[in-house]
């Protein structure tokens, strides 16, 4: 299938890749279906890039690049959507923020994808984790024009 973009122009996918984000994302909570559109130009970046509205699309990166001891702590009830196996492939990313002339990623609430069954979610950590990080531009240059 061909995903139209305001970002990337029009995007090859099949069904087969297209995850499913059961209660939508923070903000973005009737937008249920995205693909994951890695960055053109920086190996660091992905995108989640909604099917059904091509103008919308979120930077995501491993929070583990840019804060190697990151760690939090989620609930199963949180979890509950991705029915999660022990097999399965678990993947856990921030998504990136435009703060003035700054990019920031945010750890309390990270994107959580069970790849291997195309579900995910984004969960809200109770814990006292930094909603905007900054990051380093020279390291995300790819972002400091898209974003």
């Amino acid at each position: 299938m061909l995903v139209q973009t305001s970002r990337f122009g029009q995007v090859q996918s099949s069904q087969e890749e297209v995850i499913i984000f059961p209660k939508g994302l923070i903000g973005f909570e009737s937008v249920r279906h995205w693909i994951i559109v890695p960055d053109p130009v920086g190996e660091d970046v992905a995108w989640i890039q909604s099917i059904a509205e091509e103008q919308v699309a979120l930077p995501i990166i491993s929070p583990r690049k840019f804060a190697p001891d990151y760690k939090i702590c989620i609930s199963n009830r949180q979890l509950s959507d991705l029915h999660i196996r022990r097999t399965d492939q678990i993947y856990v990313f921030s998504v990136v923020s435009k703060s003035g002339k700054s990019l920031t990623m945010n750890l309390r609430s990270p994107v959580v994808i069970n790849l291997t069954k195309r579900l995910a979610c984004q969960v809200i950590s109770s814990e006292n984790l930094p909603i905007a990080v900054p990051l380093d531009l020279n390291t995300l240059q790819t972002l400091k024009v898209a974003a």
